[in-house]
């Protein structure tokens, strides 16, 4: 015999609040409401072709390859078909606003923060001792043990050490300061002696160091990274009135600025 148990809505708000995150939703709906509302004022427009891209991509990023797939997906998380094409409408939207706002930007951005977005490709092992790590170092210079070995050893993550530590390109402005002055000091291929931070010790291998460029992948990202930080900002000048059916939770924003959204 199957066993039955029923889940009210208020049951998840419940569960959503003893998660301590209704910080986190609340912050999701001024989002939403925020993109809405610029979007409208500044009068951006979706085309129908644009909307079914929108869609399509959003199938591909959660690997909805067949009819049934997309309806089992959306089975999954409780949505219907007006809820998939509102997902796909506030992505075009965000993207379409972003572009909007600061799409003129980007170059201006990179070429002034150019050196941050030097990039190297490290491999990396962090240790919590560090004698072993600096008996590890000299053991690499001497070629005692590789950094595949060393990686195999001291690595939990399966995935990084099954990688012998290769972390890929990372951006200068990714890096803590004190990795970032020595990895890109280094004359590749090079190993750099132990490096300390809250982490622990780094024994970094630097394999390459990449000059920028400003190829779409990150014009896409200084995009996103200006159009976050925008959205932050409208949030923190809003004061916020949370409205539940015990109690009304109140906190400092202006409902007023967002009122054209839905």
């Amino acid at each position: 015999m199957e066993k039955y148990l029923t889940i009210l809505s208020k049951d998840i708000l419940e569960q959503v609040k003893l998660s301590c995150q209704i910080p986190t939703v609340v912050d999701a709906i001024a989002t939403r409401k925020i993109i809405k509302a610029a979007a409208n004022q500044v009068g951006i427009q979706t085309e129908a072709e644009e909307l079914q891209q929108a869609a399509n991509s959003l199938r591909q990023a959660n690997k909805l390859l067949k009819a049934e797939d997309t309806w089992e997906w959306l089975e999954k998380h409780h949505l219907s078909l007006d809820d998939f094409e509102e997902l796909a409408y506030t992505k075009l939207l965000s993207k379409k606003l972003a572009i909007h706002l600061f799409g003129n930007e980007v170059e201006r951005i990179f070429y002034e923060h150019q050196l941050d977005y030097t990039g190297a490709v490290i491999y990396q092992v962090i240790l919590d001792d560090k004698d072993l790590a600096l008996e590890l170092f000299y053991a690499l210079q001497e070629g005692e043990i590789t950094f595949q070995e060393l990686a195999r050893q001291y690595i939990q993550e399966t995935e990084i050490r099954r990688a012998g530590g290769y972390l890929g390109i990372q951006r200068r402005a990714e890096m803590k300061p004190e990795i970032a002055a020595a990895v890109f000091a280094a004359t590749p291929p090079q190993i750099l002696k132990p490096i300390m931070t809250q982490k622990g010790v780094h024994l970094i291998r630097v394999e390459e160091i990449i000059q920028p460029e400003l190829d779409e992948q990150l014009r896409v990202k200084i995009l996103s990274d200006l159009f976050t930080n925008w959205l932050k900002q409208q949030i923190a000048e809003l004061k916020i009135v949370i409205q539940m059916e015990d109690k009304n939770i109140q906190s400092e924003v202006n409902e007023d600025k967002v009122a054209n959204g839905n």
